[in-house]
């Protein structure tokens, strides 16, 4: 007897019938149907990437938003990804760093990233820039650095359109926006959006100088000021010359705001207090602390306080008797540059200082400023004996002696 047929019907015929692991029948036009679903591409609309799911394609739009969904309650710090919260977790638990380096002590959580981190103490760089040929302890840095030559910024700012290298920078922009400045000075109070900007803004309190000139020894708090120093002694400063006065600058830049000495021009915002204009924004900010009496600077030595950074710094070489601006004609030496560069114009005869009501030229403001008491009657020092007042400090000075004899 011939075994049963199964019966074809206009519904299941052309439908070849497979099981899978349940026993249930599943149609091959319902598994091509699942095979292209797997193979359904997610685009990234801000730098192309694709990804193979929707939900992935969420994870990757937090590098380009910097959202940190997923936050460590014991110190705060933040992560796009749970499965990055919970390797994190490790370092606050006991037992979560098991592998420790032999050269230094840190511990790590991987045998992976031990033997990576090794790598610094063997200075090797497997990783070279085919373009420059700068070499990296690890992939993800020589990833980025490859962006400095291809100018890609992947990590964009919705708030600004600001656009970024590196996923961290983003982080750390975004705080602006949100107005988050975690990072506090425990000497002044002074609160910065990122750690390097404290560490920077330390250096002010603590005196130190870490880049030197390699041609004079002159020392400087921050790279940027020791750059402008170098361009003296390659000449370059003298591209850019003030044809009212003859100062020579490094920059177009610099010149131009220096013109306005002899415009008379203040763009910024005058003091509300006072009503005083200022050729730099940065001028106004500095002299607001004259009415707010805040001296944030203060010398270690003597217990001295400055509004201004350069004040500090300048004051501090009367403790160590240090002069480093010599003048080249004369070989007298100052302990600020300004005072060099005031007493240069004695060589040359400038004077940029006009007064307006007789014509007399003087070398420096402050000297234009105390010849127009002549003109204005005003004697601002006063006795404290008789009640006498002066013109000029060093009258007042001469005058005590009279009480003293």
């Amino acid at each position: 007897m011939e075994s049963a047929q199964p019966l074809q019907t206009p519904h299941t015929q052309g439908n070849t019938h497979h099981c899978d692991q349940s026993g249930k029948a599943v149609t091959a036009s319902k598994r091509l149907k699942n095979h292209t679903k797997e193979k359904r591409r997610h685009e990234c609309d801000q730098c192309g990437i694709t990804v193979t799911s929707s939900h992935s394609l969420v994870l990757h739009m937090r590098i380009h938003s910097g959202e940190r969904p997923y936050k460590c309650d014991q110190c705060d710090k933040a992560f796009a990804q749970e499965g990055g919260l919970k390797r994190h977790m490790r370092v606050h638990f006991p037992g979560g760093k098991t592998l420790s380096c032999d050269e230094c002590g840190k511990t790590f959580s991987h045998d992976s990233n031990l033997k990576q981190h090794k790598r610094i103490h063997a200075g090797v760089k497997p990783y070279k820039c085919d373009q420059c040929g700068k070499a990296f302890t690890f992939s993800q840095h020589l990833e980025c650095h490859m962006r400095t030559h291809t100018g890609e910024r992947p990590y964009v700012c919705e708030q600004c359109g600001k656009g970024f290298a590196q996923s961290s920078a983003l982080g750390q922009h975004m705080r602006i926006h949100r107005g988050e400045k975690p990072h506090s000075c425990d000497q002044c109070g002074k609160t910065f959006t990122v750690s390097s900007h404290l560490k920077e803004h330390m250096r002010i309190h603590t005196g130190e100088k870490p880049y030197s000139c390699e041609e004079c020894g002159e020392k400087f708090r921050y790279h940027s000021n020791l750059k402008k120093h170098q361009r003296a002694h390659d000449g370059v400063q003298a591209q850019h010359e003030c044809d009212q006065c003859g100062t020579t600058f490094a920059t177009s830049e610099t010149l131009r705001k220096h013109m306005r000495i002899h415009t008379g021009q203040r763009p910024y915002v005058r003091c509300e207090e006072c009503g005083k204009g200022f050729v730099q924004s940065a001028g106004l900010t500095t002299h607001m602390r004259i009415h707010t009496g805040d001296k944030p600077y203060r010398c270690e030595e003597c217990g001295k306080s400055f509004a201004q950074s350069t004040g500090l710094t300048t004051h501090m070489r009367i403790h160590t008797g240090e002069k480093p601006y010599s003048c080249d004609e004369c070989g007298r030496k100052f302990r600020g540059h300004s005072s060099l560069e005031v007493h240069k114009r004695t060589h040359d005869g400038v004077k940029p200082y006009e007064c307006d009501q007789c014509g007399t030229a003087f070398t420096t403001s402050s000297y234009l400023k105390t010849h127009m008491r002549v003109h204005t009657g005003e004697k601002p020092y006063s006795c404290e004996e008789c009640g006498e007042t002066f013109r000029h400090s060093q009258s007042l000075k001469h005058h005590r002696k009279v009480h003293t004899r």
